[in-house]
């Protein structure tokens, strides 16, 4: 399975995707991962599983535009 994932810190959204999830966000919280390195606390606030990364891949893509960060927005108002 491939996830495609959003963390939100108190500032920010960041959207990624990857074959373990739970991996992925140990090393997003512990400050291991490059791209979140001393931008966090990182919380967990939305994923998807697929079965292929290339569907992974566009969905990622996808929910970094515009309408993707309003979808996400509109699916997530209640935990904000």
């Amino acid at each position: 399975m491939y996830y495609v994932y959003i963390l939100k810190n108190p500032k920010q959204f960041y959207t990624g995707y990857t074959t373990d999830l739970r991996r992925r966000l140990k090393e997003h919280v512990s400050n291991r991962s490059l791209s979140t390195k001393n931008k966090g606390p990182w919380k967990l606030v939305y994923y998807e599983a697929c079965t292929s990364s290339t569907d992974a891949i566009i969905r990622e893509k996808y929910l970094k535009t515009a309408w993707g960060k309003r979808y996400i927005k509109s699916r997530i108002k209640h935990s904000l």
